[in-house]
């Protein structure tokens, strides 16, 4: 697995495969007292971050491990729980039309940015406009927004092009970030965020790229949601340097993505709690044959399924902690997951063999796939050894890791391998992120008049015609082989003995408010 910055809403993070010497430590550092909040917070909490954030511009933001950098600063529209349950956020009232294409939210009043601006109706519509045409990787999630208008001061409504089942929860998220008007157009907006948020950065105590430094916001809104006198978000961007931080009580928490990292952490005496948010595989985007005219047979694809041995896999690269499958869906999502879909492709190089017999490749092809340099070649090593045994040559090319999701987002390669991909929630989340045209994972743009048809069912059918739709759409996905998954590795996020943090169902990093002082 690489440890690759994610770029999308939820669980994708990275991994590595390292071994990392363990040994115990004290990572206990004082961070505040569970029972004072807002103006009577104290103590610092200090977390440990995968990933450095591209900006802290609203309308460029990422989310999943970028979360906690923008809810530092930042509210959204809408809130969810730790169960994915829609909760109030700057809006305190929601209600669709009858067919669902215009959305009214009630908006708080009162309420101002750090800057001492008022927030607003018509604010917040430009923040949505803002979204929905900057250079976020998420802004397909706004997609079908005709318009954004204040109808008064505390009243937004947002009319859409068509009905989006996942709308509020996109406002819950990187989506419905709102900041000042101030920062809009202002040349150092990437580095000086300014929100309606519970803290405040501290622009002289901050190294951008390196460590993030905030204050308590003093006329927050929600006091009860300020649990420290500050946060100190740092970026470790190597699984040493997330264990040598852990060993030295730098942090009270940090994510922990890859399986060697999270025994060493609990070693360290931190308490690691994992869920299965991603899936681990190769990426097979170019099924149009664009680059590599062979993928464009679902033959070969079905082929590259049967190539790989799952079990194989997620013992040497996960270190056994991960599910082996062949579907992308998420396993809490009962309406679309099949348990039968998780094998599908049972490990048969014959088969493989036979598949690319059939479809005119006998004698194999070439593929060229990204290799991001690291501290171990095991996964690459692996991929390359079970493909080149049913005939298909792989030939690594260097990548780096700066540069690998927006030369992936560009099409440039066919096939990715080993880059995680977020368990979407929901079967329109999947169509939405991953498999229309419009998608951010969809790069070649592929359009299936199958898929749009089933995702036009998630989207404008009655409930028992989305849950059939999500059904078919999961198993059609599987048989076309869209993706070559291995399986769902536990992610990890960890906290010593002075901190709790609350999972968040559908994101790789705990919700900052969720963290707080131990009693």
């Amino acid at each position: 697995m690489l440890w690759v910055r994610r770029i999308t809403a939820g669980g994708l993070v990275v991994g590595a495969v390292l071994g990392l010497a363990g040994c115990g430590g004290d990572a206990g550092t004082a961070a505040g007292d569970k029972n004072a909040t807002g103006a009577r917070a104290t103590g610092t909490l200090r977390l440990g971050s995968v990933v450095v954030p591209a900006s802290l511009a609203a309308s460029k933001a990422a989310w999943a491990n970028d979360a906690p950098f923008h809810q530092a600063v930042y509210d959204t529209l809408l809130r969810q729980d730790p169960d994915l349950k829609i909760e109030p956020g700057l809006a305190t009232e929601w209600s669709y039309n009858a067919d669902k294409t215009v959305l009214t939210l009630k908006l708080r009043t009162g309420v101002k940015f750090s800057d001492g601006t008022p927030f607003d109706a018509k604010v917040a519509a430009e923040n949505i406009t803002r979204f929905r045409d900057g250079t976020s990787n998420l802004r397909s999630y706004l997609q079908e927004v005709r318009t954004a208008e204040a109808v008064d001061a505390s009243t937004l409504r947002l009319t859409l092009s068509a009905p989006n089942p996942a709308l509020l929860s996109y406002l819950a998220g990187a989506a419905g970030l709102q900041a000042s008007p101030k920062t809009f157009g202002a040349a150092n907006a990437d580095t000086r965020p300014v929100g309606t948020g519970p803290y405040v950065l501290d622009a002289a105590k901050t190294v951008i790229g390196s460590t993030y430094v905030y204050k308590r916001n003093p006329n927050y809104w929600k006091p009860a949601d300020q649990h420290y006198a500050s946060i100190v978000l740092t970026v470790y961007q190597t699984p040493t340097a997330t264990v040598n931080a852990v060993r030295g009580g730098q942090v009270n928490g940090v994510a922990v993505p890859d399986a060697s990292v999270q025994q060493q952490v609990a070693a360290a005496g931190f308490d690691v709690k994992t869920s299965e948010l991603n899936f681990l595989g190769l990426l097979l985007f170019d099924r149009d044959g664009k680059i590599t005219p062979a993928l464009k047979d679902v033959r070969v694809r079905q082929a590259i399924n049967y190539a790989v041995d799952r079990p194989t896999l997620v013992k040497a690269v996960g270190k056994g902690l991960g599910t082996p499958t062949t579907q992308i869906f998420k396993a809490t999502d009962k309406e679309s997951f099949d348990p039968a879909l998780d094998g599908r492709y049972p490990y048969d190089p014959a088969k493989a063999k036979q598949l690319l017999k059939d479809a005119g490749y006998a004698g194999g092809f070439a593929v060229t796939i990204p290799q991001v340099p690291s501290g171990s070649t095991v996964l690459y090593d692996l991929v390359k050894q079970e493909l080149g045994a049913v005939g298909i040559t792989v030939k690594y090319v260097n990548e780096p890791q700066n540069s690998l999701l927006a030369d992936v987002a560009k099409g440039k390669f066919s096939v990715v391998a080993g880059l995680p991909l977020q368990t979407d929630p929901t079967a329109w989340h999947v169509a939405n992120f991953k498999l229309l045209p419009h998608a951010t994972w969809n790069p070649f743009h592929t359009a299936d008049p199958t898929v749009a048809a089933l995702a036009g069912k998630l989207q404008t059918g009655s409930a028992a015609e989305a849950a059939k739709a999500g059904k078919d759409l999961n198993r059609y996905i599987v048989e076309q082989a869209w993706f070559a998954p291995w399986y769902r590795p536990r992610l990890g996020f960890a906290v010593d003995r002075n901190t709790t943090a609350v999972p968040q169902q559908n994101n790789a990093y705990p919700y900052l408010w969720n963290i707080t002082p131990r009693g």
